[in-house]
């Protein structure tokens, strides 16, 4: 059966008429008639009935017509649907985030995403720290990711997104709950809550550099894999954690975030492949581009 005989049949059943038909579909009568009685020999069945003043469809046509109308419908649709995938309109972006870009960032990206390319469709890996995205992207397990520098893996590009204060986050029964900021060397005796020491964490690393830099080595009282539990914690009364302050974004009861005094910051970047030539990519790079996403320039590769 071919493709176009189910378009010669929709044209006839539309029209009622092999003339109108004909000329909806820019060829003679004759072709046409003669397709039509080619699909009814496949099929074994009358679709027409033929008078010299009218054509209607049997029974057997309708109920094919129905069945046709649907496949013609979804060729279109697939078709519409590679076009926009060919050319970065449609598809499916994996995205991988660090814990506390998932209270900040990705609201706003995704808001961005749904406006600006609204065919696009977003697989959401959270709580995902620099070198697990790295691997993701080198294995191309993730199209994207929304990590903290440095990027240890060749063939890496990268653009600034923020470039965030770290905060200490308290219980609200904390004695430190009532200052309007926190000096690091009064975190001195405190017992913090850290990432897990095998993770990697960029941010562990910024945080004893500031601890460092006051004089001490924080005391890491529990180890985590993720913000939210890191947070968790914190409102259980368990200790504190110094965190990119994006976890504002996320109010957890339980839980006030302080300014530190002086403190360090921490950037926060887009990065992906740069042997990636998917024009999906391209048109978010653009997206992001046009409404101010990057706080840099160019695009830099690591």
């Amino acid at each position: 059966m071919e493709l176009r005989h189910l378009r010669y049949f929709a044209a006839v059943a539309e029209t009622r008429h092999f003339g109108r038909a004909a000329k909806s579909l820019h060829m003679a009568q004759p072709p046409l008639s003669q397709a039509i009685r080619q699909l009814e020999a496949e099929l074994g069945v009358e679709l027409f009935t033929r008078t010299t003043r009218q054509v209607s469809l049997t029974s057997a046509g309708k109920v094919f017509r129905t069945d046709v109308e649907h496949i013609l419908k979804a060729l279109d649709e697939a078709t519409t649907r590679v076009g926009r995938f060919a050319s970065g309109v449609e598809g499916v972006l994996r995205i991988g985030l660090t814990g506390s870009a998932s209270y900040r960032q990705l609201p706003a990206l995704a808001r961005l995403v749904q406006r600006e390319m609204p065919h696009m469709m977003m697989e959401v890996h959270t709580e995902m720290l620099t070198p697990a995205q790295e691997v993701g992207l080198t294995e191309h397990r993730l199209d994207v990711g929304v990590l903290r520098p440095p990027v240890r893996q060749e063939g890496i590009a990268q653009r600034l997104l923020a470039d965030e204060p770290l905060t200490v986050a308290v219980p609200e029964e904390h004695w430190l709950a009532g200052a309007g900021s926190v000096r690091v060397e009064q975190l001195r005796h405190e017992n913090f809550i850290m990432y897990g020491a095998t993770l990697g964490s960029v941010v562990n690393d910024a945080v004893i550099r500031s601890c460092l830099g006051s004089g001490f080595y924080p005391r890491c009282a529990y180890e985590v894999a993720e913000t939210s539990a890191a947070l968790a914690l914190v409102a259980a009364g368990l200790g504190i954690a110094v965190l990119p302050d994006s976890i504002r974004s996320a109010p957890r009861q339980g839980v006030l975030c302080k300014d530190i005094e002086e403190a360090l910051t921490i950037p926060l970047v887009l990065a992906w492949r740069t042997s990636d030539e998917s024009p999906l990519l391209r048109n978010l790079l653009t997206v992001l581009e046009r409404n101010n996403m990057f706080l840099e320039g160019p695009e830099g590769a690591a």
